[in-house]
């Protein structure tokens, strides 16, 4: 039975610039089956999901909900569940993590701050701190939204889990459907695609060094997805892995043809050319569609360096 991650695989359908976009991600731990829209499809009070997602809608931030790997019964909601705030913008990374037992402490939150990377207001609002811990490991699981999440991913969270890995959560949604198993990372925010678990141990070992590893990886959910296909790009040509060395400064143009400008944080800069074009032949962009799409590729044509007294100007 043909699935399409598999086809997405078959056709060697790239994974660069494919990864969501979101500056800040709020994570909930909620706890027993999801539907395919989890805020309101799940023990979750819905009335409780739909305002959170009002609240974040235009602000930077994503809500995902999130539950430890294993088994999960029809057993209600836990007593006290952990809520993770990560922002992911080179420059100001951050990762803090609060334990509640009212989700809808949420509601306090100022969404607006925390798309712009401010902490304080998770911090104030929920007696937040910095996470101290490993690395979070987010894998998408959610099988209502997509086979594929739940055949590839559940697996892949019980064997990490398994193994001793620490910081690994199910998650509902990450999109990228056919690139399963899908993993988000934080707190850096790099996301990464049909990985096995050894895969997933070396990106955990080298988030606690602040290093990305490159192999795999769909992209940094900070930047749209043509500054994340420019990133990768310059990142492959300069052998770079240091998680915050590089930045986005500006993209010009629109579809189907992007400039982007980006700077290390030693003063280089560079250009970067993004072209969009269709994957073909036409493919399933997930296992439930009902009709096959081309989905959109972004294709790095050209990397210059610039001088910095261009790079300033433009």
């Amino acid at each position: 039975m043909s699935t399409c991650s598999t086809v997405s695989r078959d056709l060697d359908e790239p994974v660069s610039g494919t990864a969501p976009v979101a500056r800040t991600w709020l994570l909930l731990e909620q706890p027993g089956p999801w539907g395919a829209k989890a805020l309101t499809s799940s023990h979750l009070d819905p009335a409780l999901g739909r305002a959170l997602d009002a609240a974040a809608k235009g602000t930077g931030v994503r809500i995902a909900l999130v539950r430890r790997p294993g088994r999960h019964a029809d057993r209600g909601t836990t007593a006290a569940r952990r809520v993770y705030a990560a922002h992911t913008v080179p420059g100001n990374v951050w990762l803090h993590g609060a334990t509640l037992k009212d989700p809808r402490r949420l509601l306090g939150l100022d969404f607006a701050a925390l798309g712009r990377g401010d902490h304080r207001a998770f911090d104030s609002v929920l007696d937040g701190r910095p996470h101290a811990g490993d690395p979070l490991a987010l894998v998408c699981t959610n099988g209502k939204r997509d086979r594929c999440c739940a055949l590839l991913g559940r697996p892949l969270a019980a064997e990490l889990a398994a193994s001793g890995a620490r910081g690994v959560w199910e998650v509902t949604h990450l999109g990228g459907h056919r690139f399963s198993p899908t993993v988000l990372v934080l707190p850096h925010g790099y996301v990464y695609g049909r990985v096995q678990a050894h895969a997933v141990k070396e990106i955990l070992h080298g988030a606690r060094e602040d290093r990305i590893v490159i192999e795999d990886c769909r992209g940094n959910s900070a930047w749209d997805r043509p500054d994340q296909a420019a990133e990768l790009a310059l990142r492959s040509a300069l052998g770079e892995d240091a998680a915050q060395a590089l930045t986005v400064v500006r993209t010009d143009g629109a579809a189907p043809r992007w400039e982007v400008t980006l700077a290390h944080r030693d003063g280089r800069y560079w250009r970067v050319t993004v072209v969009q074009g269709a994957s073909v032949p036409p493919r399933p962009e997930s296992c439930g569609a009902s009709v096959l799409g081309s989905p959109a590729r972004m294709e790095v044509t050209a990397v210059r360096a610039l001088p910095v007294t261009a790079a300033v100007a433009s």
